[in-house]
């Protein structure tokens, strides 16, 4: 325990903060399709889906592993690069949140330590023939699998019920949905827990508590588990609604067919160590599942806004990290405090706008998209 300093402390605490964020930023990854078509109750849903991201984060810890010892050089990175990345990879996933954009926290995570540890180390530091294997490739591969897979398994869908009674079709795909919504939930937790357990264990590496090459301890993994279950548990209403009513009308052989393709991509993924983004499997497969359903209408304009979210995120993530790292390089202890604080106040200012327009789960499937008020409502009565 001479190792774990209060700067370490500090990386362990936002660390898992970070996973707080991704948590209830990717609720809709598993959840969206099945709360939109009503084989579950919102509240019932997020339940669910917390318990089983907290059960798949002792799964598996190869991706873990990946974060830990393969795109960035252990022996090069300190506990202030990391803490740097962090703040660049939440502030990113409370902005996409803010306006129900589902961008990848996962991106958010890469692109923030990047950045800080190529501020921090140099060029040099990063491995960049990792991250085009582990990160760049399958982000462009994964949503175009799971997209496909979804499409056919849809299409497949219609035709097998086509003489079904509709409303017995319905229920046993809604009953299907419950089935397939917590098997995403359950590699969601496999796949993104295990990337804030990569970083503390990253942590660990750098403050010499943790050798070389070193996997995540046992209070890691539960950490990690719990953080990402409580905040599944909260709910990220706002992507909800952009995921669930957003991109497509989402009928349950839709649902279905989404979350079993998301299901396999993630599994399969993690299986292998591939630190994919389940917010990019999630959206692919609930685009294929819309363009599998004849007549079904695509809202590309929030599709081609979630693409462009995608491809900024890392690079936008990596540039507050460098910020950071630059600042707590430079600064010490003061740079690093001065770091925490801006970062503190930008998060508050976030969470207290989206006040202003309340996304819960008593009106989540009312719209599909989410506007923030800039204004305070004009009372009734008082002229414009």
């Amino acid at each position: 325990m001479d190792h774990i300093t209060f700067l370490v402390a500090v990386v362990i605490v936002t660390a898992l903060a970070f996973d707080f964020t991704n948590g209830f930023h990717d609720t809709a990854n598993a959840m969206a399709t099945s709360i939109a078509t009503g084989a579950l109750k919102p509240r019932t849903a997020v339940l669910v889906s917390g318990v089983l991201n907290i059960v798949g984060a002792f799964l598996s810890t190869e991706v873990a592993k990946t974060i830990s010892g393969g795109i960035v050089d252990d022996t090069l990175v300190t506990p202030g690069m990391i803490f740097a990345g962090l703040v660049g990879a939440i502030l990113w996933n409370l902005l996409t949140w803010l306006i129900g954009l589902p961008s990848s926290s996962s991106h958010a995570l890469f692109g923030g330590l990047i950045g800080a540890v190529w501020v921090g180390a140099g060029e040099h530091g990063v491995h960049f023939d990792k991250v085009v294997e582990k990160i760049l490739i399958p982000a462009v591969a994964s949503p175009l699998v799971a997209g496909v897979a979804a499409l056919i398994a849809t299409y497949l869908a219609y035709k097998l019920t086509a003489r079904g009674r509709k409303d017995s079709v319905t229920k046993g795909f809604r009953l299907g949905q419950i089935a397939s919504a917590s098997l995403v939930s359950l590699a969601h937790g496999t796949n993104d827990a295990q990337k804030t357990m990569g970083v503390i264990t990253l942590t660990l590496i750098s403050a010499g508590a943790l050798g070389h090459e070193a996997g995540p301890p046992v209070w890691v993994i539960a950490c990690a588990g719990l953080a990402i279950g409580l905040g599944t548990y909260l709910g990220g209403w706002r992507i909800i609604r952009t995921m669930g009513k957003g991109l497509t009308e989402i009928q349950s052989p839709q649902g279905f067919a989404a979350e079993t393709a998301s299901t396999t991509v993630i599994l399969t993924s993690a299986h292998l160590g591939f630190a994919l983004s389940t917010t990019q499997v999630a959206s692919g497969s609930i685009l294929g599942a819309g363009l599998g359903r004849r007549l079904a209408e695509v809202r590309w304009g929030i599709a081609g806004k979630m693409v462009l979210a995608w491809l900024i995120t890392l690079p936008a993530a990596a540039l507050v990290g460098g910020v950071s790292a630059s600042a707590v390089k430079h600064g010490g202890n003061f740079g690093t405090v001065v770091v925490a604080l801006i970062g503190a106040a930008v998060a508050a200012g976030i969470v207290l706008i989206s006040r202003r327009n309340p996304v819960s789960h008593h009106n989540v499937n009312d719209a599909h998209e989410v506007t923030i008020r800039t204004e305070p409502p004009t009372p009734v009565g008082t002229a414009a």
